[in-house]
C-alpha cells in the first residue's frame, strides 16, 4: 500500500511549502485506515526535512522517485523512505532507507539486536541495517516483479541524530552492515554519494508502482534455497502419522486456493512431532509458490527451529517466515494462503504488550489465511491468558465459513518411543485418570534427585554428548539476574545450589547454545521444544497432601505472568480460577518433565511430593 508517492522535486515542495508529516498522517489514516500516534508523527516532522536536507543535492535528479511509510503488501512492514531511478548504466535502482531518530544506542551479544531508549525506558529492538535487509528480501523474495524485473534493491539506515561513537557500526553487527550500509549525523556526504551512485537519472518506469502492483509469490530461488535446508536433514524426517497429517494439510492448503476457507486441527502430546510437521509444512508449500508462515505466540519456538533449519543462530533471510500471533490485526481477508500455527494452545485473544489490541488471534489468523493449520495440545495450557482450544478455534472456523478437519497425532511420542511415560505423568500428576500407575524404569529414564547439585552434575555430563541436556524449573523464583547480572535467582540454601533463570545473553536459543546448559529455563523458553534429557526442579508451588496433589499459587515468584491477576479473580469466581490455576500449575510440571526424549530428572523441594513420585516408580 503507498501511502504517499511523488517525485524528489515534488517532495522538496511538500517539506517546504507544507507540513509534510501532515500529509503522512492523512494518507496513513486514509489509505490504512490506521490513526497515527503521537510519537509516529512526531517521528516524521523529526526525520522527513533531514532527508530533504540530503536530497537537496542537485546532482540527484528532479525526477527520481520518491515513497513514505511504504506497506509491503500481507505485512505489518512498513518501509520509511524509498528513492527510485537508474544508476550510470541504466539498471532500475531502488533505495529503502531505514529511519531512526536514536541518539544513543547501547551493544548487545544478541545477534542483530541494539538497546535503545524509547517513552517506556530502555528496550532491546532490531539493529536498523538488519532491519532494513530483512524488507528487501521480503521484496527479493516474493515480489515477482522484483525478482523477475531485474530491480536492484539498496537497502541502508540513516540516523539523523546519532553520532557514531563506534557502538551502532560496532564488529558484531559487521555482517549486517555489510548488507545494509549505515550512515550517522556526521555522515550526511557519504550518504549523498550513496544515493547518488544508485541514482543518477530519474525513474523512468515508475518503479514503486511497478512493486505495488507485482504479483507475490515465493521466487524459485529462495523456495530451492529452502528445500535445501531441510534436504537429508533428520530432526525434519517425517515418519508415520506425522506423514499422514503433513500430506492432509498440504492438500487441503492447495484446495483452498479455489477460495474454499480450511481450517486444520491436528492434536498432539509432548513429542508426537507437532514442530517438526509444521516445518516441513512451510516449505513444502513455499516450494509450491504458496504465501505462508510459521506462527506461534512464544518466540522460542520459531527461533530455535529456524536456527535448526538453517544450522546459524544468526538471523537470515528465512525470517521472514517466522512470525508471532499477534501478527495479523490489521491484515486484510485472504492474505495469506497458508497459515501454520505452532503450540496453537498459547494463543491469546488479545494481541499487544498491554493485551489491549485486536479482538481475538484465533479469529484473525482464520480471516488472513485460506487455509490455517492448527497444531494444539490442549494440556498445555500454562497461561491465564492462553484461549486455544479446539471448541474456540471451530467456533471462528464456522463463523468464517470455513470446512474444519480434526486429526490426532498419538504413535509418535518421542519420549523413549513410548507413550507409557505421559500416560504415567497425567495419572500421577492427577490431571487425569489412566492406566499406567507405575512407570517401569525401562520404558524410560525417570530419575529423583536429593540434592539438585548432583542431578545438575548429571545433565552437564550428559550435554557433552550432544549439547541435549538442559535444566528448568517452575516459576518459583524472581528473576533478580535481569538487573544484576552477578545475582542468582534460583537459590536452595540447605543443598548450597545457586543458579540464574536463562533469559540473559541467549535469549530464546538457551536451549541450542553450548553454554547455556548452566542456565535455568522456564516454561516460556522451553514449551515446544526437545532435548534428550531434561532436568527439572519442582517448587513448592506443587505439593502432596495425604495423596492428593495440590497447588498453592502464592509460591510462585512475583514476577511470573503466568497467573498474574489471579487474586482480584479469586474475588469474582472462586471455584472457576482454583479450577484454572490447578490445570495450569500441573500442566506446567506435566509441560516440563515432557521435554525429555530420554530421560527426565527431578528435584522436588517438597519431600512428601518427592516420596509420593518414589512409590510410583517400579
Amino acid at each position: 500500500m503507498i501511502v504517499y508517492k511523488a517525485t524528489k522535486k515534488q517532495f522538496l515542495d511538500d517539506v517546504y511549502n507544507a507540513c509534510i508529516e501532515d500529509i503522512i498522517s492523512e494518507s496513513v489514516e486514509r489509505n490504512l485506515f490506521k490513526k497515527v500516534g503521537e510519537s509516529e508523527f512526531t517521528s516524521w516532522s523529526n526525520s522527513l526535512p533531514q532527508v530533504e536536507l540530503i536530497l537537496r543535492d542537485e546532482d540527484i535528479p528532479e525526477d527520481a522517485g520518491v515513497a513514505i511509510e511504504y506497506n509491503i503488501p500481507r505485512t505489518q512492514n512498513r518501509i520509511d523512505f524509498i528513492i527510485t531511478g537508474q544508476d550510470e548504466n541504466g539498471r532500475d535502482n531502488v533505495i529503502l532507507i531505514e529511519l531512526k531518530q536514536w541518539s544513543k544506542i547501547e551493544l548487545t551479544n544478541k545477534d542483530a539486536m541494539v538497546r535503545t531508549r524509547y517513552k517506556s525506558g530502555n528496550e532491546e529492538t532490531v539493529h536498523p541495517s538488519y532491519q532494513a535487509w530483512s524488507y528487501s528480501m521480503l521484496l527479493k523474495g516474493f515480489n515477482v516483479a522484483v525478482y523477475e524485473g531485474e530491480i536492484d534493491l539498496r537497502p541502508c539506515a540513516y540516523l539523523h541524530n546519532y553520532t557514531d561513537d563506534g557502538i551502532i557500526s560496532h564488529e558484531f553487527y559487521k555482517e549486517h552492515i555489510a548488507n545494509a550500509p549505515i550512515f550517522c549525523k556526521n555522515d550526511k556526504r557519504d550518504f549523498r554519494e550513496f544515493i547518488k551512485k544508485f541514482i543518477k537519472y530519474g525513474d523512468k518506469k515508475d518503479l514503486i508502482l511497478t512493486i505495488e502492483n507485482g504479483e507475490l509469490r515465493p521466487s524459485k530461488k529462495l523456495a530451492d534455497s529452502m528445500v535445501g535446508l531441510i534436504k537429508g536433514n533428520q530432526e525434519f524426517t517425517l515418519i508415520d502419522t506425522q506423514k499422514e497429517v503433513f500430506e492432509t494439510a498440504k492438500d487441503l492448503a492447495v484446495r483452498s486456493k479455489n477460495g474454499q476457507k480450511h481450517v486444520l486441527i491436528v492434536e498432539g502430546g509432548p513429542g508426537t512431532g507437532k514442530s517438526v510437521i509444521a516445518v516441513n509444512l512451510l516449505v513444502a508449500l513455499t516450494k509450491k509458490g504458496q504465501i505462508a508462515q510459521y506462527v506461534t505466540k512464544n518466540s522460542a519456538p520459531r527461533v530455535v527451529y529456524e536456527s535448526k533449519l538453517t544450522g546459524t543462530i544468526k538471523k537470515t533471510q528465512f525470517s521472514n517466515f517466522f512470525t508471532g500471533s499477534g501478527s495479523f490485526l490489521n491484515t486484510k481477508k485472504n492474505s495469506y494462503d497458508a497459515l501454520i500455527v505452532d503450540e496453537a494452545h498459547r494463543l491469546n485473544e488479545k494481541s499487544g504488550l498491554f493485551s489491549n489490541l485486536g479482538e481475538n488471534q484465533v479469529k484473525e489468523i482464520i480471516q488472513s489465511a485460506l487455509c490455517s493449520i492448527f497444531f494444539i495440545d490442549e494440556a498445555q495450557k500454562v497461561h491465564i491468558k492462553d484461549i486455544g482450544t479446539k471448541a474456540e478455534i471451530k467456533a471462528w472456523a464456522e463463523g468464517e465459513g470455513a470446512l474444519v478437519q480434526e486429526m490426532e497425532l498419538t504413535s509418535q511420542f518421542r519420549c523413549a518411543g513410548s507413550d507409557g511415560y505421559l500416560a504415567w505423568l497425567d495419572n500421577t500428576l492427577q490431571i487425569k485418570d489412566t492406566a499406567n500407575v507405575v512407570l517401569e524404569k525401562s520404558e524410560y529414564d525417570f530419575r529423583i534427585y536429593e540434592d539438585p547439585r548432583e542431578m545438575r552434575e548429571e545433565i552437564y555430563r550428559l550435554n557433552k554428548v550432544n549439547n541435549s541436556a538442559r535444566m528448568v524449573a517452575g516459576y518459583c523464583w524472581d528473576w533478580n539476574s535481569k538487573k544484576d547480572a552477578e545475582a542468582m535467582d534460583i537459590v536452595i540454601p540447605e543443598h548450597d545450589f545457586q543458579a540464574q533463570w536463562n533469559l540473559g545473553s541467549d535469549g530464546m536459543l538457551w536451549i541450542v547454545k553450548p553454554e547455556s546448559v548452566t542456565e535455568i529455563g522456564c516454561i516460556h523458553t522451553c514449551q515446544g521444544l526437545e532435548v534428550d534429557y531434561i532436568g527439572v526442579i519442582i517448587g513448592e508451588d506443587m505439593v502432596c497432601r495425604e495423596g492428593q496433589i495440590l497447588v498453592d499459587p502464592r509460591k510462585r515468584s512475583r514476577m511470573d505472568q503466568s497467573i498474574k491477576g489471579y487474586k482480584s479473580l479469586m474475588k469474582v469466581t472462586p471455584q472457576e480460577t482454583k479450577k484454572m490455576l490447578k490445570e495450569i500449575i500441573k500442566n506446567t510440571y506435566r509441560t516440563l518433565m515432557s521435554r525429555g526424549m530420554k530421560g527426565c530428572f527431578v528435584y522436588v523441594q517438597d519431600p512428601e511430593l518427592a516420596t509420593y513420585l518414589k512409590e510410583r516408580i517400579k
